[in-house]
C-alpha cells in the first residue's frame, strides 16, 4: 500500500461516517495534507527526542550502531561501515496479535527483466548462463564504468 492509497482510504471512510464526521466532505488534498503532518510530526519527534510511543501500535526509537568492519560481497574486500543512526520499530501487542491472526504474507517482489536478461544472456566467452563468467560484456563494462572500486576481475584484459 502506498501514501496515495492510504489517503485514499482515510478520505473514504472519513466521508461515508455514519453520523457525518464533518458538515462538509473531507477532500484528498486535505486528507493528504494530514497524513504528511503525522508523518513529519513522528520524524520531528525522533529527532528531538529519539522515541515515539503510539498506544496499541507500537513504539519507534532511534538507535546508535557502532562502527564495523564488512566485506564488499562483491570483491571480498574489507570495508569500514561508520558509527550511524538507525530507526527500529517495536509492534505493539494489539498490532501484533491482529497482524498473527487475520494477515496474509506480503508476495515477494519481482525480479527486473534486467536481471532475468542479464542471467540468460551468454557471456561474451560463449560459455552457458550457470558458469561463473556468466555475466555479459556489456553489462561487466557498464558496471565497471558506474563503480570502477567495486568490480576486479582475475581474467586478462580483453585486448
Amino acid at each position: 500500500m502506498t501514501k496515495k492509497e492510504i489517503v485514499k482510504t482515510i478520505c473514504d471512510r472519513a466521508n461515508n461516517q455514519k453520523p457525518p464526521l464533518l458538515k462538509g466532505n473531507l477532500t484528498q488534498l486535505a486528507t493528504k495534507e494530514i497524513v504528511q503532518w503525522t508523518f513529519e510530526a513522528i520524524i520531528e519527534t525522533l529527532v528531538k527526542e529519539g522515541r515515539i510511543e503510539l498506544r496499541n501500535f507500537g513504539v519507534f526509537e532511534v538507535k546508535a550502531r557502532k562502527p564495523r568492519k564488512a566485506r564488499n560481497p562483491r570483491t571480498g574486500d574489507r570495508v569500514d561501515v561508520e558509527a550511524k543512526n538507525v530507526v527500529t520499530f517495536q509492534p505493539g501487542k494489539e498490532m501484533e496479535d491482529k497482524v498473527r491472526q487475520e494477515a496474509k504474507p506480503a508476495e515477494p517482489k519481482k525480479k527486473s527483466r534486467r536481471g532475468k536478461a542479464a542471467k540468460a544472456a551468454p557471456s561474451a566467452n560463449g560459455t552457458p548462463p550457470d558458469t561463473e563468467a556468466s555475466v555479459p560484456v556489456e553489462v561487466a563494462t557498464a558496471a565497471a564504468a558506474t563503480t570502477p572500486e567495486l568490480v576486479t576481475s582475475d581474467a586478462p584484459a580483453a585486448t
